[in-house]
C-alpha cells in the first residue's frame, strides 16, 4: 500500500510520492534527524518476501553507496523498517532525460555535454567493478543546473573492480543473476545482453551509444513491432546514418563505435569514451567542456604542481596499458605539464589496448611533439613496434620492426624512429618506406635500452664500453663517452642545445646518479642521485627516486639545477637490470608514466608445465633471480628494499614459508647459485666496486667467503653437479661477456670456456656435467 503524506517511516516523514518503478516506490521525504529533504525508495512488504527482488534491492543500495561521483545519484542510507527495505538518496530537482527526448533531438552541444557527463559517471562505476546493465533515458536525470545523474543500479552487476583490493566489500560481493538470464530494458540492451551472455563494462557502452544516437537524432535507435523484433534489430541491424549537418564525422564515428556488435570493437572503457568526447568541437570550433570536467580536473591537481606552474590549470590524460595474455596490467598516465589557457582544460582517461595475444609490452615513448606514442609489443616471444596517435583509438603495427629489442627513440622532428633489431641500429621514416640500417652494434652488445637523437643528426646509444655515437644518416659507431667499467653509463638523453646530454651512471656501490656530459668531452659532472634515467622538458629534469617520480628545476642555458626536486606523482614503476623508470616526457610537456610500482604487484607463484597457477610463495614484493635448491625444498631469491634500493638475497623454506635474509652488506647482492648438495649459495656483489663472487652457508650460519675477485665484473651462473666447478660470467672490456670456469678445489685458477667477440652469458651445467647451455648473440640476436 502506498504511503500517505505525513506518514512516519523510521526517522523519515513522507511528504509526497515521486514515482514508482519495478524495484519500488519513491517518495519525497523529510529526514527528521538531519533536517533535510531526501528521496526515499521503499520496496513494498510483499516484494520483500521475494528473495530475488530483495537481493537485487540490497545490491542496488550497496553498489550505489560505494560510488561518490557528481554524475551518479548519491545514496545516503539504506536499511529495513517494519518489514520493508528502503534506500535514501539525494533529492533531485529537474526531469528525466526521457522527458527531453520526448520533445525530439537535443542540440548537438547539449547532447555532447550530457554524453560527457554520462561517460564520466559510468567510468566511476566501472572503476568500482559495477556494470549498470539497465542504462536508459528513464535512468538518467537532468537537474535544473544541467547536471546529469545516473540512477537506479537495481540491475547492477558487480565484477572484479579495477584498482580495488581483493579483500574489499565490492570485490567480494555476489553476482545474483545466473548466466543466460536476460535482464534490462529491451530497447537499450547490448547484443550480448540480448543473448543472455555474461556482461562487462562494454555492455554499458553499447547502451550509452543507443542513448547518444537518440539524443542526436530524436529517433529510437532500434525499432520493431514487438520486443522480439527489437532484439533481432539489436543483433543484426545498424541504425540509419546520422544525417544532420550539425553532427560532425568525428561524433558520428564515436556513436558507431559504441554501437559495434562485437564488444571488442567498441571503446575499451568509459574513460576511452570520455576522452573521445572531450576532443570534439562544436561547429564554431570551440571545444565542448562541462563544469563537471573542470571541477574534476581542479580537484585532482596535485598540490606540488601549484608552485611549479602557478595558477595555470593542468590537463590530465590518464592511460592504462592492458597486457593481454598475462595477469598483468601496466597502467600508464599521460599528463600535460604545459600551461594551458583557462578556457581549455580537459580531464580524461583512455586505454592503450595491447595487440591480441601480446605477452608483454615495453613502456611507451612519447613523440617530442606529444602527439603519438610508440611501444614495443611482444607476441609469442617476437617483438615489434606499434604506433598510436593520441587522437586515435587504436595502435597499429609498424612493418619492418619485427624482432625489435630494447626501447625505441624518436627523431627530434617526431617524423622518424630509431630502434634496435638483429644486432643493428635502424631508423624508420613514419611517412613511409622500409627501415634503413644505420650501423651494426658493437660486438657483445646484445641489448640496448634506448637512444637519443639531436637536431644536428647525431644519435647516441649506450653499450658496455660506454656511450656510442653515430650519424643519423648512418656510419660506423664511435665512443662519445668511454667507460672504464662495463655498463657504467646508460640511457643518454640530449638536452635542447644538442651539445650536452644526460647520462645515467652507476657508482661502484651500485647507486645511480645522473651526470651531465658535453658531446665533445670525456668529462662528466654529477647533477643528482636517482633510481633511474632522467629526461628533460619545460625547464625540469624528470627522474625516479624512492618509488616516486620527481622533477628538479633545471636551467638548460646555464646547465645548472635551480631548485630542489619535488614530487610529480607518488608512484612510478622502476624495474629491470639496469633499473629503468617507466616514464617518458615530450617537448611540449606531456608526460607518460606507469604508476604501478613493481613492488606492489609481484608475487612468486607456482605454476604447472602448462602455465596454470598452483599457489603462491611469500608476500607480494619486488623479486629477482629466483633459484630453487636442487632438492626443491628451499628458494633463493633477491629482494629489493624500497627505501634503500639495495638488493639482498633471501632463502625461503617452502614447507614453512619462513624467510631468512642471507646478505646484509650495503652493496647489491644478486645472482644466487646453489651448490649441488643444497648447503651453500654463491652470488655476485658490488660492495667493493665491480661485481665479485662470494659464498656462504645457506643456513646463514658463519661468515662469507670470497671465491673470486677480478678487476672487471664477474657473476656466478651455475654450479657443477660434482661440486668441483663454478661457471661464471666475466664482463671483459675487449671481449664483452664471456663464460669462465672456476675450480673450487686446488689452486682455483679459472679457465675461459667461451671468450669471443660476441656476448655469452646465463650458462648452465647439464645434470651429468658434460654440457653447458648458454645464451649468445653471435647470430645477431640472443639465442640459446
Amino acid at each position: 500500500m502506498p504511503l500517505a503524506p505525513n506518514t512516519k517511516f523510521d526517522h523519515y516523514e513522507i511528504i509526497a510520492p515521486l514515482g514508482k518503478g519495478g524495484m519500488g516506490e519513491v517518495y519525497r521525504a523529510q529526514d527528521t534527524r538531519l533536517h533535510r529533504e531526501v528521496a526515499l525508495k521503499v520496496l513494498p512488504a510483499d516484494f520483500a518476501q521475494d528473495a530475488d527482488r530483495l537481493r537485487r534491492f540490497e545490491q542496488e543500495a550497496r553498489a550505489t553507496s560505494a560510488l561518490n561521483h557528481p554524475n551518479i545519484l548519491t545514496v545516503h542510507d539504506f536499511g529495513l523498517y517494519d518489514g520493508s527495505p528502503y534506500l535514501v538518496a539525494e533529492l533531485l530537482g529537474g526531469e528525466e532525460l526521457r522527458a527531453q527526448l520526448d520533445e525530439g533531438a537535443l542540440p548537438v552541444r547539449k547532447a555532447i555535454e550530457y554524453a560527457q557527463q554520462i561517460a564520466a559517471g559510468l567510468a566511476a562505476a566501472h572503476d568500482k567493478g559495477i556494470v549498470h546493465r539497465d542504462l536508459k533515458p528513464e535512468n538518467l536525470f537532468v537537474t535544473k543546473d544541467g547536471r546529469v545523474k545516473i540512477l537506479d543500479f537495481g540491475l547492477a552487476k558487480l565484477r572484479p573492480p579495477r584498482n580495488v583490493s581483493a579483500g574489499s566489500d565490492v570485490a567480494t560481493a555476489k553476482q545474483y543473476t545466473s548466466p543466460g538470464t536476460v535482464m534490462g530494458t529491451v530497447a537499450y540492451m547490448s547484443p550480448e545482453q540480448v543473448r543472455g551472455q555474461d556482461l562487462d563494462y562494454r555492455s554499458d557502452i553499447f547502451s550509452f551509444g543507443i542513448i547518444l544516437y537518440e539524443m542526436l537524432s530524436g529517433q529510437r535507435t532500434f525499432t520493431g513491432e514487438s520486443q522480439v523484433e527489437v532484439m533481432n534489430a539489436i543483433l543484426k541491424e545498424d541504425p540509419p546514418e546520422l544525417s544532420s549537418a550539425k553532427i560532425s564525422p568525428a561524433l558520428s564515428k564515436i556513436v558507431r563505435r559504441c554501437l559495434e556488435k562485437k564488444p571488442e570493437m567498441r571503446f575499451h572503457s568509459a574513460h576511452d569514451l570520455g576522452f573521445a568526447l572531450g576532443t570534439l568541437t562544436t561547429p564554431s570550433g570551440a571545444r565542448v567542456e562541462t563544469a563537471t570536467a573542470v571541477a574534476a580536473m581542479t580537484e585532482s591537481s596535485p598540490v606540488s604542481t601549484a608552485r611549479w606552474f602557478g595558477n595555470a590549470r593542468l590537463a590530465w590524460l590518464m592511460t592504462a596499458v592492458a597486457v593481454l595474455g598475462l595477469l598483468l596490467a601496466l597502467p600508464f598516465a599521460v599528463k600535460s605539464l604545459r600551461q594551458l589557457p583557462p578556457a581549455a582544460p580537459v580531464a580524461a582517461r583512455f586505454t592503450i589496448a595491447a595487440p591480441e595475444k601480446a605477452t608483454a609490452i615495453a613502456a611507451p615513448e612519447l613523440s617530442p611533439d606529444g602527439r603519438r606514442l610508440v611501444f614495443a609489443a611482444f607476441v609469442e616471444g617476437k617483438g615489434s613496434l606499434w604506433l598510436r596517435p593520441l587522437g586515435s583509438f587504436t595502435a597499429q603495427p609498424l612493418p619492418g620492426t619485427e624482432g625489435v629489442s630494447g626501447l625505441p627513440f624518436w627523431s627530434p622532428d617526431s617524423r622518424s624512429l630509431g630502434f634496435f633489431t638483429g644486432g643493428e641500429l635502424k631508423k624508420l621514416n613514419l611517412a613511409g618506406g622500409a627501415p634503413q640500417t644505420l650501423c651494426r652494434l658493437p660486438p657483445g652488445l646484445n641489448l640496448v635500452v634506448g637512444g637519443t637523437w639531436n637536431r644536428d643528426g647525431v644519435i647516441l646509444f649506450s653499450g658496455l664500453a660506454g656511450i656510442y655515437r653515430v650519424p643519423a644518416t648512418g656510419g660506423e659507431p664511435s665512443l662519445a663517452l668511454r667507460s672504464d667499467q662495463p655498463g657504467l653509463y646508460r640511457s643518454p638523453v640530449f638536452l635542447p642545445d644538442g651539445r650536452h646530454f644526460l647520462v645515467r651512471r652507476t657508482t661502484t656501490q651500485g647507486a645511480v646518479e645522473i651526470h651531465l656530459v658535453a658531446l665533445d668531452s670525456q668529462e662528466t659532472m654529477r647533477l643528482l642521485a636517482a633510481d633511474s634515467q632522467a629526461c628533460y622538458a619545460n625547464g625540469h629534469l624528470f627522474f625516479a627516486r624512492g618509488g616516486a617520480l620527481l622533477a628538479a628545476p633545471f636551467d638548460a642555458d646555464s646547465l645548472k639545477l635551480t631548485g630542489e626536486p619535488f614530487v610529480v606523482t607518488n608512484k612510478v614503476r622502476v624495474a629491470g637490470d639496469p633499473s629503468r623508470g617507466y616514464f617518458s616526457v615530450s617537448d611540449n610537456g606531456s608526460l607518460a608514466y606507469d604508476p604501478n610500482a613493481i613492488a606492489d604487484n609481484q608475487q612468486l607463484t607456482w605454476v604447472d608445465r602448462a602455465g596454470k597457477p598452483l599457489g603462491t610463495v611469500g608476500p607480494p614484493g619486488e623479486y629477482h633471480y629466483p633459484r630453487l635448491a636442487p632438492d626443491g625444498k628451499r628458494l633463493a631469491v633477491v629482494r629489493s628494499d624500497p627505501q634503500s634500493r639495495t638488493w639482498d638475497i633471501y632463502v625461503i623454506d617452502l614447507a614453512r614459508g619462513a624467510g631468512l635474509r642471507l646478505t646484509f652488506d650495503p652493496g647489491d647482492d644478486r645472482y644466487p647459485v646453489w651448490s649441488p648438495d643444497d648447503s651453500r649459495i654463491a652470488w655476485g656483489t658490488n660492495r667493493d666496486g665491480a661485481f665479485q663472487i662470494y659464498q656462504k652457508l645457506a643456513s646463514g650460519v658463519g661468515q662469507e667467503e670470497l671465491l673470486r675477485k677480478e678487476d672487471v665484473a664477474i657473476t656466478p651462473d651455475s654450479w657443477s653437479a660434482d661440486g668441483r666447478f663454478l661457471l661464471y660470467n666475466r664482463n671483459d672490456p675487449k671481449t664483452r661477456s664471456d663464460l669462465w670456469a672456476l675450480p673450487l678445489v686446488g689452486d682455483r685458477q679459472p679457465t675461459p670456456l667461451l671468450q669471443t667477440p660476441f656476448a655469452e652469458y646465463t650458462g648452465r651445467f647439464s645434470p651429468d656435467g658434460r654440457w653447458i647451455a648458454y645464451t649468445s648473440n653471435d647470430q645477431g640476436r640472443p639465442e640459446v
